[in-house]
């Protein structure tokens, strides 16, 4: 019995798709595959930043293809800045640090919209600096 062909890729759930819509369209990618690049790349390096609960929290609120993207990474012992994170991910792409700020910023932005505000601000207060901005939030200091 045929049941299609085997290198066909697997649909993707609805929720996910919708993700890959919004990237899309928040970061004016010209196709599908590239915004879901910037989904990917960015979610993998979000993964090796995030541990404990919020990374748990976090996949839960994901759609299940995005969550494994960010689950199936090993933790850094010691996470990057947001300005880091960026540069990271733009080596790992062989990208310019602006189309990777750009992808950063789109997929974070369409990831925020999925958290909620408790769990955003949770997981902003365990990274280090500079991922406010990235997230699409005021970058907010304690005052001295």
């Amino acid at each position: 019995m045929y049941h299609g062909a085997p290198n066909q890729p697997q649909p993707y759930g609805k929720a996910y798709e919708q993700l890959l819509e919004r990237v899309r369209y928040d970061g004016a990618y010209p196709t599908r595959e590239r915004a879901e690049e910037a989904v990917r790349l960015v979610l993998a390096g979000l993964g090796r930043q995030l541990t404990g609960q919020e990374r748990a929290d976090l996949a839960a609120a994901l759609p299940l293809e995005a969550a494994r993207i960010l689950t199936t990474q090993i933790p850094h012992r010691a996470p990057l800045t947001g300005w880091e994170f960026v540069k990271d991910l733009a080596t790992r792409s062989n990208a310019s640090l602006g189309t990777t700020r750009w992808d950063t910023g789109a997929v974070l932005h369409a990831v925020a919209a999925h958290t909620g505000p408790h769990l955003l601000t949770r997981i902003l207060q365990q990274l280090p600096t500079g991922y406010a901005l990235l997230f699409g939030r005021a970058e907010l200091t304690p005052a001295a």
